[in-house]
């Protein structure tokens, strides 16, 4: 079996305004300039109808057997890279060498290792993975878990943990990007949600140096106010966005740390390893980081330093499902628990079930945005009672329905 193209498939619809909206934005690097800091949250534009036009990019791998791998949504400037670069370079390969695949586009091109190559590398990777699935005709998670073949006659495990995923459910926290930070509010939706049975749930900060002292008084209240509305067993964590300086993350991270938060994400960018490692010396909060790692050298970078105490690099930008094991791996041997940042949800859901809850204790579950990220497709994944069910389809469990788009092309 051989590569015979890739392509990008652009599909588009209007979809009837959601009653909650996103009404609210969370600190960005940008807000150190004062033009950027007071800008509100932008969202998509409502018609005279009432409804918002959506567009989405996949990626499909074909081949000359008719086996094909299907993946995203695919960021805009990964794709760009997909198919000027990366698209004629992989063209004649089997796709079910993956790992080859993987290796030889990181040496091929100096600029592989990080940034928009290493995502455009991710969408591949992930995308070759379903290929693998559909022509083994398993789902990805029992794959990676270890499938051993058996005969028809056998189809099922003959003796316990033999194959399969690790997890048939993965505990999912609640990302709660886009909610209103005011107190009342904050409160009642933290409430909320603890109810409907998410382990934990992640807030993230609206105000950063340019916002002085009222701004960090706010944060404090935020960390004050889900602390009261939890109560003392309840777990929430806390996300600046690699927004901060270490000055301010050190001030700040003091006067929350009595809050008790699970972790502080992102203070300041995760390439200033030496104030990672103070911030967290400073503070006593355990530091969370990897959203903007993209491979399992720059994860140990940050560990051997002493900078980081949870690892949340994404399969969607990392290296894909590839790396994101070997990010794992290195996790594991350093004794810190890995939580996959959920911009989309397969692969990191496929990832988690077929890994032990010690290495990959729960994904993130993006309340507002997963909504958007999955508009297109068949079947909508979600947690109940804060667990997820990876699907049962062959490969990743990606498709997309045609009743949700009124437009369809294909882009090579």
């Amino acid at each position: 079996m051989k590569i015979a193209d890739i392509v990008l498939i652009e599909v588009a619809g209007e979809f009837p305004v959601e009653k909650n909206r996103p009404d609210e934005r969370n600190i960005h690097p940008l807000d150190i300039y004062p033009e950027f800091a007071e800008k509100a949250y932008a969202e998509a534009p409502v018609s005279p109808a009432g409804t918002v036009r959506e567009k989405a990019l996949y990626l499909e791998i074909r081949t000359d057997e008719g086996v094909t791998g299907f993946f995203g949504p695919v960021d805009e400037p990964a794709a760009i890279v997909l198919l000027r670069e990366i698209r004629a370079f992989v063209l004649g390969y089997d796709p079910l060498a993956i790992e080859k695949i993987w290796e030889v586009l990181l040496r091929w091109n100096r600029h592989s290792h990080s940034g928009y190559f290493m995502m455009a590398m991710s969408a591949l990777d992930c995308a070759l993975w379903d290929l693998k699935g559909k022509a083994l005709g398993q789902p990805v998670h029992r794959l990676l878990g270890g499938l051993v073949r058996r005969s028809p006659a056998c189809p099922e495990p003959s003796r316990r943990g033999e194959g399969g995923p690790a997890r048939a459910q993965v505990p999912a926290y609640a990302s709660m990007l886009g909610f209103s930070l005011q107190p009342e509010a904050l409160a009642q939706r933290a409430q909320e949600y603890g109810a409907l049975g998410y382990p934990a749930q992640k807030w993230f900060f609206r105000c950063g140096p340019s916002h002085g002292q009222e701004g960090i008084s706010k944060n404090v209240e935020l960390a004050r106010t889900l602390r009261r509305a939890l109560g003392e067993g309840g777990v929430f964590m806390l996300d600046a966005f690699h927004s901060w300086d270490m000055q301010y993350a050190v001030e700040v991270g003091r006067r929350v740390a009595p809050f008790s938060p699970a972790w502080l994400e992102e203070p300041v960018p995760s390439d200033q390893v030496g104030e990672m490692r103070t911030i967290r010396q400073l503070t006593g909060i355990p530091l969370a980081t990897g959203e903007h790692i993209y491979n399992h050298w720059q994860v140990e970078t940050l560990l051997e330093a002493g900078a980081a105490d949870v690892i949340q690099c994404d399969p969607d930008w990392c290296g894909g499902i590839s790396e994101l094991l070997k990010i794992a791996q290195v996790c594991s041997a350093h004794k810190v628990p890995l939580y996959p940042h959920g911009h989309s949800l397969h692969a990191a859901l496929h990832a988690a079930a077929a890994l032990p809850e010690s290495i990959l204790p729960q994904v993130e579950f993006l309340i507002h945005h997963q909504r958007s990220k999955q508009r297109f497709m068949k079947d909508y994944l979600e947690p109940q009672n804060g667990l997820i069910r990876p699907p049962s389809a062959p490969g990743l469990g990606i498709e997309l329905d045609p009743e949700k788009s009124q437009s369809r092309r294909e882009i090579q």
